[in-house]
């Protein structure tokens, strides 16, 4: 490294983390030196689990992508270590590696820093979850919950649904909504494609499903327009339908019980948690009151302008989506070019303008896209089922991992623009 180039230290592996490294060396070139923290040295393509999984694929063999090579050839360099804490004052980040059990802690200093650790899922807050829930966030999840699929199920009713979100409000626009559930992409996409998983298998259909949200209209982020169609389809495939939970209480062997008094028996309970800041975020002057990473629309933080979020961690990313972290990585590295002095303000200081862009399989080849900004004031709200999205959700995995994450820019626009121009 070199003591003349801006040091820029990125917390976080993952689709921002990774995104926001590429976008920095796009915009910055060789001006900075780049360093980026992971607890783990692959990157975990969550989007495309349920689809694996019920697929019959493992997760783990086929969603994990080699991080360390990636950042090789974008210059840089990698180090593996769990994040405890940030010193703002003194521009440094305590960390203690990982590869190895009995390490001690390590101080890594920086000049910019990018926040982009994802959000800790807390089933850990879900009374009764170990016992008795299942999900899909993760390899190790979704092969418990496929596995008690084939050689435990009985047939009887199944509830998918998200618990609540606990969503700060320092420093956040009037025009971002305060959401109940943090991501309600996943509930959808697994009831259906559980749903036609249990009709190959003989054991039951969308009859044994009942989808519940938190909030008085499931996946309210995608607009009324696109839900209504949702509920619609849904309604006449034969799903059962829960809204104005406001929040799971507890999981029991005879299913779930929520915070408004109601219960919903269950013998199969797939829970998605609240998404929580990691611990040491808490309390630090850049976050909200819950522990996201408070910015203005250039993903900059007010009050420390050398520190930048993108990602989960950001308090701007309502709902948690990776489209979303997407667009900010973009800011960040343009944002960053703007302060070396070599990208000019006007092409820098693009604001965040956030677009629900989603895809979920419905299994069987077919998969439903959603493209909306309606949430945020805006009128778009597209919706498109058939088999036109499925292709296109596998195949920008297929092109992500061949690419090392770097996509073509011009891949999710065609993406965007053929899903709506034709319908499956």
């Amino acid at each position: 490294m070199s003591k003349q180039r801006k040091q820029v230290l990125i917390l976080g592996g993952n689709f921002a983390g990774l995104g926001a490294a590429q976008k920095i060396r796009d915009h910055a070139g060789d001006g900075v030196d780049i360093t980026l923290v992971d607890r783990k040295a692959y990157l975990d393509y969550i989007p495309n689990i349920p689809l694996e999984v019920f697929e019959g694929r493992d997760p783990s063999s086929t969603m994990h992508m080699d991080l360390i090579g990636p950042l090789a050839r974008e210059k840089v360099a990698f180090r593996q270590a769990e994040v405890l804490g940030i010193d703002l004052d003194a521009r440094r980040v305590r960390v203690r590696p990982n590869e190895r059990p009995g390490s001690t802690d390590y101080w890594i200093g920086y000049d910019i820093l990018v926040i982009a650790l994802g959000a800790r899922l807390a089933y850990d807050e879900i009374e009764g979850f170990a016992e008795h829930g299942h999900s899909v966030s993760d390899a190790f999840l979704a092969n418990r919950l496929i596995d008690y699929l084939e050689n435990e199920y009985r047939g009887g009713p199944i509830a998918v649904g998200s618990a609540r979100f606990t969503q700060g409000s320092k420093g956040r626009p009037p025009w971002l909504p305060t959401a109940l559930a943090a991501c309600e992409g996943p509930p959808v996409e697994v009831s259906l494609a559980l749903a036609h998983w249990l009709q190959t298998h003989g054991k039951g259909g969308p009859k044994n499903i009942t989808i519940f949200t938190p909030a008085p209209m499931i996946a309210e982020d995608a607009g009324e327009k696109v839900v209504g169609q949702l509920l619609t389809a849904a309604s006449a495939m034969g799903f059962g339908y829960m809204n104005d939970t406001r929040d799971i209480v507890r999981l029991t062997a005879k299913g779930i019980e929520f915070a408004d008094g109601r219960s919903l028996e269950a013998e199969l309970k797939i829970v998605f948690p609240n998404w929580k800041p990691h611990a040491f975020l808490h309390g630090l002057p850049i976050c909200d009151e819950a522990g996201f990473v408070v910015t203005d629309l250039l993903m900059r933080n007010p009050d420390h302008p050398e520190v930048f979020a993108c990602g989960d961690a950001a308090a701007l990313t309502v709902p948690k989506l990776g489209a979303i972290g997407h667009q900010q990585t973009d800011i960040v590295g343009r944002q960053i070019a703007r302060d070396l002095g070599v990208m000019k303000p006007a092409q820098a200081d693009t604001p965040f303008a956030p677009e629900v862009v989603c895809i979920g399989d419905m299994g069987g080849g077919k998969a439903f896209y959603i493209h909306a900004d309606a949430w945020y004031g805006g009128k778009l709200q597209e919706l498109r089922m058939g088999r036109l999205p499925y292709l296109q959700k596998v195949a920008y995995k297929e092109v992500f991992f061949r690419t090392g994450g770097r996509v073509p820019g011009w891949a999710l626009p065609t993406a965007e623009w053929m899903s709506e121009q034709v319908s499956g």
